[in-house]
């Protein structure tokens, strides 16, 4: 079940029982979200029915064409500062020659996914948390399931498969575009050739680099979807209810991405 009934618990006695209460509620929070994880997975079997595969498409270009414009440009910077700042680092030592292979790496394993997943969860966490949460306080998702409709298999679940192949794509391309701005900066502003850019960005990176990267993408793209599905769904309190799960769908969706991002690159590379 989706939706729940309104929950009133006795006030915390004490600080211990205030940490106490804390700590049982957040762990009882994780322990949905890995649920609807669950669930969601387990659905994916049917996301080439006609439903289905109709609502997985228009939810990959919402999420994934729609989101070219900012991607882009933040791409773009994202290239510009490393290369400016990395470049003018180098010059002290006469290497600039090889700021497209610390563009490059960097974009790869880092920055392409890192900077992907947070536009994403502002633009597209955002989004969901907001419309499933709407959905849940005018208790459309509880008609949902009197219909005997599952709103995971209905909501969630063309979101995810959506998410788990556009994020890994939106990846690529961002790290292609901070790779040419990258080549901006160090062809105009560090006098490095754009051929002599290509082929060192070309020559030190690793195809683990790129398999890595597209993986936290994979990853950041569940984990977006499946938090901001949680906070809708766990919305209460009308309008100020839908606005504090939004907020805190993208809180997590950060801090989470933080997270992995940091235990991949430890288990990868340590």
């Amino acid at each position: 079940m989706i939706t729940r009934e309104p929950e009133f618990f006795p006030p915390p006695v004490g600080m211990l029982g205030r940490m106490g209460r804390w700590a049982l509620f957040h762990c009882r929070e994780i322990g949905r979200a890995m649920i609807l994880l669950f669930l969601a997975l387990t659905s994916l079997r049917y996301v080439f029915t006609r439903r289905s595969r109709r609502e997985t498409l228009v939810d990959m270009y919402v999420y994934g064409i729609r989101s070219l414009g900012v991607i882009t440009i933040v791409a773009i910077f994202t290239g510009m500062v490393l290369a400016l700042n990395t470049g003018i680092a180098l010059r002290d030592f006469n290497q600039e020659a090889n700021v497209g292979t610390a563009v490059m790496v960097s974009m790869l394993r880092e920055m392409g996914p890192f900077m992907t997943g947070l536009i994403l969860a502002a633009c597209v966490g955002s989004a969901m948390a907001a419309q499933l949460g709407t959905m849940t306080v005018s208790e459309e998702v509880a008609a949902l399931e009197i219909m005997s409709i599952d709103p995971v298999r209905y909501l969630v679940m063309p979101r995810v498969a959506a998410m788990a192949v556009m994020t890994p794509l939106l990846t690529f391309y961002t790290c292609m575009m901070g790779v040419m701005g990258g080549g901006l900066v160090a062809n105009t502003l560090l006098d490095v050739s754009w051929g002599n850019y290509i082929d060192n960005a070309l020559r030190f990176a690793r195809a683990k680099d790129l398999y890595v990267g597209l993986l936290k993408a994979l990853l950041f793209g569940i984990i977006i979807t499946i938090v901001s599905c949680h906070e809708g769904f766990s919305a209460t309190k009308g309008a100020v209810g839908v606005g504090l799960a939004t907020r805190k769908a993208v809180i997590v969706s950060f801090l989470l991405i933080l997270f992995v991002g940091l235990l991949i690159t430890g288990l990868f590379y340590y």
